[in-house]
Formats: C-alpha cells, sequence, structure tokens
C-alpha cells in the first residue's frame, strides 16, 4: 500500500496542475546504456595506466575490489530510485533524510559542479582530439569546443528520446571499442601471471592485498557514473522498477569489461609499458592490431568524450529542474517546454555556466576537487537511506536492502575522501573546500524555502 501510494504521489510531482511534465520514455535498456555510457566514457581508458603501475599485473584484481566497494553505493541509489524516483535526486533524499533544506541544497550543487566541469573538460578534450585529426591551433580548440557545447545543447533541449538515442550510439561505440582491445589481444591471455605485482620498492607495499587495496582506491572512479541514473527518474516508465534493473545491470556488464580489458593489456604490453604509456589502450592496440588505423581508436575516444558531456549535461539539467521544484532553486528552472517536454530554462542556464569553464583551458584541479565532493556526497546518500529506512512510516520500494549496506558506503566513501586528502594534490582538497564555502555562500544569498510540493 505505501508502494502505491509513493507511486501516485510521484505521479503527482512529475504533473503538477498548470504546467507539462518531463516526457516519460526510458525503459530498462536505455537506463542500462545511460549508466553505462557514463562510467565508461572516462573509466579504464584514463585510469588503466596508473592502476598497472601500482597494482601490475593483478590491476583486474582491483578492478573486481573496487565493483564491489562502489556497488554498495550503487545499491543505495538503486533503493532510493525505487523509493523515490524524482528528479532532485540526491538533493531530494538527503533534504528528505536530514529534513534540512540546507543538505539537499549543498548536496544537489555539489553534483551539479562535478557534472558542469566534466562537460567543460569533455569539451577541450572533444576539441583537442578533433584538432589533431584536422589540425589547427589553439584558437581553433576554442571554437571547436565552444561548437561542441552548442551542439550537445541543442540536443538535450530537443528531447530526451533524442538525447537517449544518442547516448544509446554512443554507448555501443565506446563499448565496442574496449571489445575490439579484447578481441584482438585475447590470443595472448595465458602469456603472463596475473598476480604478479610490482617487487618492493617499485610499489606502495610488498604485501598484495595492501597493493590491490591501493589500486581499488585509484579504479573505484572507474565506476563513477552510476548515480546519473537516479535524475532521470521523471522520465521513465515505471521508474520504480527501470531504475534498479538499469543501475546494477550497468554495474555488472561495466565490471566485466573492465576485467576482460585489464587481463587483455597486462597479457599483450608489460604493466611497465602500461604505466609510463600516455595512451595505455592505444599501446596495446598498436602491438596486437598494428594493422588497424589509429584514426580508428581516436575516432572511437571521440564518441567516448561526447557521451560523457552529453550524460553529465542531462543530469545536470535535470538535477536544476528538480531543486527547482523541492524550492531549493528558482522557479522558473523547473518550467518544462510544452512541446519537447525539457526543462528548457536549466538547459539554457547550464550553458551559461559551462561555457566560460570550457575557455579557461585546463581544470584538472577542478576536476579532482569535485571528485572529493561527489565522495562527500555519496557518503550523505548512503547515510539517508540509513535514516529513512529506519523511518516507519516512509513508503518501501520494490527493490529493498539490508540496512549495513547504507552503513558500509558511508565508512567506504568516508575512508577514500581521507585517503584522497592525505595522499592527493593538497590544492585539490583546498578548492573543494572553496567551492563548498561557495555554495554556503549561494544558499545565504538565495534563502531558498522548504519544498511546497508533498514528499513521496
Amino acid at each position: 500500500m505505501a508502494e502505491t501510494s509513493a507511486v501516485a504521489s510521484s505521479a503527482e510531482h512529475a504533473a503538477a496542475p498548470g504546467r507539462p511534465a518531463l516526457h516519460r520514455t526510458i525503459g530498462p535498456v536505455q537506463m542500462t546504456l545511460y549508466g553505462l555510457g557514463s562510467m565508461l566514457g572516462s573509466g579504464i581508458y584514463g585510469l588503466l595506466g596508473q592502476a598497472a603501475g601500482q597494482v601490475g599485473n593483478a590491476v583486474w584484481l582491483a578492478f573486481l575490489v573496487a565493483l564491489v566497494a562502489a556497488l554498495l553505493t550503487a545499491l543505495s541509489y538503486a533503493s532510493l530510485g525505487s523509493r523515490y524516483p524524482h528528479a532532485g535526486g540526491a538533493a531530494y533524499v538527503t533534504e528528505r533524510a536530514y529534513r534540512s533544506p540546507l543538505a539537499g541544497f549543498v548536496v544537489g550543487l555539489a553534483v551539479a559542479c562535478s557534472a558542469l566541469t566534466s562537460v567543460a573538460t569533455q569539451s577541450r578534450v572533444f576539441a583537442a582530439n578533433l584538432t589533431t585529426l584536422t589540425g589547427g591551433g589553439e584558437g581553433t580548440a576554442t571554437l571547436l569546443a565552444i561548437g561542441f557545447l552548442l551542439l550537445l545543447t541543442g540536443l538535450v533541449l530537443r528531447g530526451i528520446r533524442e538525447s537517449m538515442w544518442v547516448n544509446v550510439l554512443c554507448t555501443c561505440i565506446e563499448a565496442g571499442g574496449l571489445l575490439l582491445v579484447v578481441a584482438v589481444g585475447i590470443r595472448f591471455w595465458g602469456s603472463v601471471d596475473l598476480f604478479e605485482t610490482p617487487p618492493p620498492g617499485e610499489g606502495a607495499s610488498d604485501v598484495m592485498i595492501l597493493l590491490v587495496l591501493q589500486g581499488a582506491v585509484l579504479t573505484f572512479f572507474a565506476f563513477i557514473g552510476f548515480e546519473d541514473t537516479i535524475n532521470v527518474a521523471e522520465e521513465c516508465r515505471d521508474p520504480q522498477r527501470t531504475i534498479p534493473i538499469g543501475l546494477i545491470t550497468a554495474m555488472a556488464v561495466a565490471a566485466v569489461i573492465y576485467v576482460a580489458v585489464a587481463i587483455t593489456a597486462v597479457s599483450v604490453v608489460s604493466w611497465r609499458e602500461l604505466a609510463s604509456a600516455p595512451g595505455p589502450l592505444t599501446a596495446v592496440m598498436a602491438r596486437a592490431a598494428p594493422w588497424l588505423p589509429p584514426i580508428v581508436y581516436t575516432a572511437i575516444t571521440l564518441f567516448a568524450v561526447a557521451n560523457t558531456a552529453l550524460v553529465n549535461y542531462v543530469t545536470a539539467s535535470r538535477l536544476a529542474y528538480g531543486m527547482a521544484h523541492q524550492g531549493l532553486l528558482p522557479a522558473w528552472l523547473g518550467r518544462v517546454h510544452a512541446t519537447r517536454r525539457t526543462p528548457h530554462f536549466a538547459i539554457l542556464t547550464l550553458f551559461a555556466v559551462v561555457a566560460p569553464l570550457a575557455l579557461i583551458g585546463t581544470i584538472g584541479q577542478l576536476a579532482s576537487a569535485t571528485v572529493l565532493m561527489l565522495l562527500t556526497v555519496f557518503a550523505a546518500v548512503n547515510g539517508a537511506l540509513f535514516l529513512l529506512k529506519r523511518r516507519a512510516d516512509e513508503p518501501e520500494g520494490r527493490f529493498e536492502i539490508p540496512l549495513f549496506v547504507p552503513v558500509l558506503g558511508v565508512l567506504v566513501c568516508a575512508g577514500l575522501v581521507l585517503v584522497r586528502v592525505t595522499t592527493g594534490d593538497w590544492r585539490a582538497s583546498v578548492l573543494a573546500g572553496a567551492l563548498l564555502l561557495g555554495i554556503f555562500a549561494v544558499y545565504a544569498v538565495l534563502r531558498p524555502r522548504a519544498a511546497t510540493e508533498p514528499p513521496v
């Protein structure tokens, strides 16, 4: 009965009188590809070499351990998505759990910062890769970056159905690129000791379990992206079922691909070479398939980068839309276009924010800072589910998990924050602190009210 009430209230929230609702078009397959595309875009392409330098041939094992750690938070997101299918995502559930508009506001803008810096970064990466194919200087790259953002904005404005089909195409291409690595390198399987680790002096420790755990801290970030799924809840058909199925399936498929690619990479190229290679997978392809023109993998990279930017743009716009309906952001950001059924004011506002970010060049430290903020968000969301599960008057969803899962999720995410703060670039921590102070300042200026719509 509680579940039925939650569904009905969710529908009421999505289609309140006087405004059009978002268009419900996403099914389980599209949701799976949406989450998978977000994870694959910036995961193994960038982390494999660094992880191999830490763990050696056992890098595949580090990915498995990282999967277990990431799955704790992913299960919490899946459960929350089945309970509260709102576009506000993390902002909605944290405000509800902690009964504080401030908590929802800080968490929501932290996620938005992560998404927007990702879009800006990917626009620069896309422009740089395209420039290498077409020729041109820095001025050309800047124009290409802005042009890429304009095309992205037009696509997201066009509609969620069109955005999802482009996502499906890009995800299939980027996953195909990774499967191509496995296909050309699988004949090398069995040629190396998959448990070989760096000898004492080269690794952080001579104890294998410690090495694997260190590698897992790094490879954990290859799974970040699953959190994007909850923000398109109001555009899902049967979201209480679609979100858990899509999210967990995406994690499972990503894990299989990551492990297969990791085994292939260390079988074809030594882990030392992978660690020093500017493009680890490019090095693998050059040795396993020298007949393949390098331009093919550059093109695949373009699709992967574009997909990551698309998913983050959709996520940020739906987050702003959801926060507007919570009363945490100005109400006009929650308006929906009567024909296209997209939050057009939120989309255009985000373009005005992300375009200047794309023009400042490298924003690596800002991206690192937002990773710290995202881990803090994960800890807060796990804590929110713990509190909500302990309240008797909260509706249950179709996908429920034991209480110990969000507790372990809090511990893992808090531990990762501690590791990043104590071992990472101190400037990233300072920037993260500055961003949080900025969010508090915006909150003080806007003074958002409590949600005016009844909670589900």
